[in-house]
């Protein structure tokens, strides 16, 4: 299963016409400065660990590497909480404190939760929901506090007659980049894996031979792949890349094809196995059968076998086109991100 997080953005900004006196005499620009690099090394681990969720899957480096990155958040905090109030005014240092703690509980508890859900995220479609819903609240929670301290350097720059000058530097691109990779990605994954744990009923219920099951989930399957192909022809390509869209559609044309027609040919077989049961206990139930009644015996019993290396030989097919669809997709996914996902270290 995939495995994404979302990234903290905070916008640089550089300061023009500046004061040049040192800090502690009271350039507001050099002030500001101060203020905004004490966040320059917590944006750099947010990132790193980022790139190495997306391009590296050991987890006791990921978790490693989140750990580095609240390490970095507390020295960020501790460095900003060092610097004196601009002319008693705490308003930005303020901000900045509140902002950095905010950083450091959505690391900490948010994406820990992310982390522990993942666990669990494949046992239902709801369950996968709610994972992705919670890297989108939490990207959309570090996008409100990002606004709410950039409103508060502006406001500081304002009402020191600072001129500021909105600028992206590498770092704040590939926050950017990562955090549209995430949005797009996890959009394409959910409607993958609606039919894909649909196709999971449908294997679960045809171990246990229960055919009222294999139609309800046939039935499902169907119209999810019917409505994911929809929304996939609607859903714009990722930077003019249509690798990921397209392997998508592969997996979900193979599910249409199997809900129509080949999983009707199979349930065949364990209607025809639920028939020979009756016939068989009603012969079996016979102390004398006669020989029409031992040769109609012979024959389901001749009929039942030939249907089974027919279903034999299908599911044979299904499983190995299952298998290469599925395949295709996971060298898809890793591919794509590769090729998008910043590297950073």
């Amino acid at each position: 299963m995939k495995q994404v997080f979302t990234a903290i953005i905070l916008s640089l900004i550089s300061i023009a016409n500046s004061n040049a006196q040192d800090l502690s005499n009271g350039g507001p620009g050099q002030y500001m400065s101060a203020i905004i690099n004490a966040h320059t090394d917590m944006n750099k681990k947010y990132m790193a660990y980022m790139s190495a969720a997306a391009h590296i899957h050991r987890k006791r480096k990921i978790e490693k590497m989140r750990m580095q990155a609240l390490e970095s958040i507390e020295k960020s905090l501790g460095a900003t909480g060092e610097l004196p109030y601009y002319k008693g005014d705490n308003s930005l240092r303020k901000s900045s404190m509140d902002y950095i703690k905010f950083c450091y509980s959505v690391f900490n508890d948010d994406y820990s939760k992310i982390v522990n859900m993942e666990e669990i995220a494949e046992q239902s479609y709801d369950a996968m929901e709610a994972f992705l819903l919670l890297q989108e609240k939490t990207e959309e929670k570090i996008k409100q506090a990002n606004a709410q301290m950039n409103d508060a350097e502006k406001a500081f720059a304002a009402k020191y007659n600072v001129n500021l000058v909105d600028q992206k530097d590498e770092l704040d691109e590939k926050m950017i980049q990562a955090n549209k990779l995430t949005a797009y990605t996890n959009k394409l994954y959910l409607i993958f894996f609606k039919c894909y744990w649909e196709d999971g009923e449908i294997v679960k219920a045809m171990n246990t031979g229960k055919i009222t099951s294999m139609e309800q989930a046939r039935t499902s399957l169907i119209k999810f792949a019917n409505e994911g192909l929809q929304t996939l022809d609607t859903l714009k390509n990722f930077q003019g890349d249509p690798a990921l869209a397209n392997s998508c559609k592969m997996v979900l044309n193979f599910y249409k094809k199997m809900g129509e027609n080949d999983l009707p040919k199979q349930m065949d077989y364990f209607l025809k196995k639920e028939n020979f049961e009756k016939i068989k206990k009603a012969f079996e139930g016979k102390s004398n059968p006669s020989k029409a009644e031992v040769d109609a015996y012979n024959s389901a019993v001749k009929d039942l076998n030939n249907s089974m290396n027919s279903f034999n030989e299908l599911v044979k097919n299904t499983n190995d086109r299952r298998n290469e669809v599925l395949n295709d997709w996971n060298n898809s996914e890793k591919t794509f991100s590769d090729s998008h996902m910043p590297y950073y270290k």
